[in-house]
């Protein structure tokens, strides 16, 4: 008995072909399925209305009293009678029924209005006339905007929401509109945020090669989506949320009871990565504090993590004590000792690592756990450290921001803007990940991030919200998770147990002092908070 060959493995050649055959499959399948229903349409039109004439005709039986439904079979015996008897009736009241079931079987759904409505073309016609001084020029022959001008012949595309607003709409612009020059653009994208309605995101993509002007309202992004265990990969770190369709990738998340896939924005990190090292920059109440949470949380899942809070307001105290916090410092001595530590613990992962290197063996264990130092208004520091004569802090940061991402170290500082003059030179060149929080003005944005927000800024965001960019990519918005602090009275209970839930156990509490360089490559070994001394 002869033996059938086994099925190969499709090759990649084999498998595009496969796809293909597949499209063209599901197309022509498509095809057959309209073409089935435009021929079968009067059809489906007669059934459809024999249906309803049955169920008018039960109702009305339904309807009809006891006492009267002989004579009405009587009635109806007697005209089937006469139809039967007339020349020609049995077909004529053939004809008659399927007649009045397909006026009955007809689609009775008022068709959509094709176009833009009264209001719709008063609010199009203001947009256009709004235009008119900016892409209007006297030596222009044929102008395509004027004021007696058609807005039909401007816009080439419109949508609008459901409160009558405009969601998305195309505007073609003169060749002989300067594009490129930054001030003409805000001009134009501040009138139309005004006119299209405010309190909206919206996203401007000018084509300059077609000279046209998308704009596109965006939807808010959403803010009740508390922490939880992200799946991820060791050396990815979740910052929040964006919109659908700016990244490739999406997250499952529990949403209140359903099982949701939101896109993320994940910073990578480690020896691999190109921006090892993040500044996150906001207002008072921005929620910038909360960002530092979320990345602890998701830092002591795989590694040791040094918290320095320059603000004192013990934001931070739910991490005191905790399985791999190996302090949580908020006193300029503890500060500096802490600092000073993790650039000895840098340097010598360094020598460890070069060693093993030389040797011809993969790096110890220690050296390849993740060290976190994640630092909350350091400006607090430094005016401290200069009024008592002590040395900056943040000068202590320049081994693990030069040689973090060798060493698998990564830094993670928070400021404020009023304080941004206070950040060293080594913070501003080394942090290539950048967070912007809160409401900031598109200069604030452009000065943080290098370029211009891609979205029009609010006058009032919800906490948590802002821009965010990794190295040279793209800009996108962020919603950070909610992470409250678990111990401030105004956590609600859900939120406070989402949180303490994420949190490592506690360890054993060793004195303030950080431990010997030697002893602290240990992940249990932690410290406890120093208050802040008043005088």
């Amino acid at each position: 008995m002869a033996r059938r060959p086994l099925p190969r493995i499709l090759s990649k050649d084999s498998a595009q072909i496969a796809r293909t055959q597949i499209a063209r499959s599901r197309e022509l399948a498509r095809t057959a399925a309209d073409s089935a229903t435009d021929v079968l349409h009067p059809l489906i039109t007669v059934t459809r209305g024999l249906r309803r004439l049955a169920s008018a005709g039960r109702r009305k039986w339904a309807d009809t009293p006891k006492d009267r439904r002989g004579p009405l079979l009587f009635l109806v015996a007697s005209v089937v009678m006469v139809v039967a008897l007339v020349p020609f009736g049995p077909l004529l009241a053939v004809i008659t029924v399927m007649a009045t079931a397909a006026w009955h079987g007809r689609e009775r759904t008022p068709p959509a209005p094709e176009g833009p409505d009264e209001a719709q073309v008063e609010r199009l016609q203001s947009l256009y006339e709004a235009l008119v001084p900016y892409f209007s020029s006297p030596e222009d022959p044929a102008p395509l905007y004027a004021y007696d001008g058609e807005w039909e012949k401007a816009f080439a595309d419109c949508e609008f929401d459901d409160g009558g607003r405009v969601g998305h709409l195309v505007i073609r612009y003169p060749a002989y509109f300067p594009d490129g020059e930054p001030e003409a653009r805000a001009r134009i994208e501040q009138l139309l945020t005004a006119k299209a309605g405010r309190g909206r995101e919206y996203r401007f993509a000018w084509d300059e090669e077609a000279n046209r002007l998308t704009v596109t309202a965006l939807a808010p992004l959403p803010t009740d989506i508390a922490a939880q265990h992200f799946v991820t990969t060791p050396g990815e770190t979740v910052l929040g949320f964006t919109d659908p369709g700016e990244v490739q990738r999406t997250l499952p998340l529990s949403y209140g009871e359903e099982q949701i896939d939101v896109p993320p924005v994940v910073w990578r990190t480690g020896v691999r990565s190109t921006e090892p090292h993040l500044l996150a920059m906001g207002h008072p109440g921005s929620g910038v504090s909360t960002l530092l949470r979320t990345v602890a949380v998701q830092a002591l899942r795989h590694g040791d993590v040094v918290i320095v809070d320059g603000g004192g307001t013990g934001e931070y105290a739910c991490l005191t004590g905790r399985d791999g916090v190996l302090a949580v410092e908020c006193a300029l001595p503890g500060a500096l000792a802490s600092l000073e530590w993790a650039t000895q613990e840098t340097e010598r992962r360094l020598i460890a690592i070069n060693l093993a290197r030389q040797a011809g063996d993969p790096p110890p264990a220690d050296t390849r756990r993740p060290l976190w130092i994640l630092l909350d208004r350091p400006s607090v520091f430094t005016h401290l450290a200069a009024s008592e004569g002590r040395e900056d802090p943040q000068a202590l940061l320049q081994v693990p921001l030069r040689h973090g991402r060798a060493a698998n170290v990564t830094v993670v500082v928070a400021e404020q803007f009023e304080a941004a003059e206070a950040l060293s030179d080594a913070v501003r060149q080394h942090t290539r990940a950048r967070v912007v929080l809160g409401t900031a003005a598109s200069r604030q944005v452009e000065a943080v991030l290098g370029v211009p927000p891609h979205t029009t800024p609010l006058g009032q965001v919800p906490p948590g919200r802002g821009y965010a960019r990794l190295g040279s990519g793209p800009v996108h918005r962020l919603q950070v998770p909610r992470t409250p602090d678990p111990y401030d009275d105004a956590t609600s209970d859900a939120d406070r147990a989402a949180v303490l839930d994420l949190l490592p156990p506690r360890a054993i509490a060793v004195t303030a002092q950080p431990p010997e360089p030697t002893d602290l490559t240990k992940p249990t070994v932690s410290a406890e908070a120093v208050r802040v001394e008043t005088s």
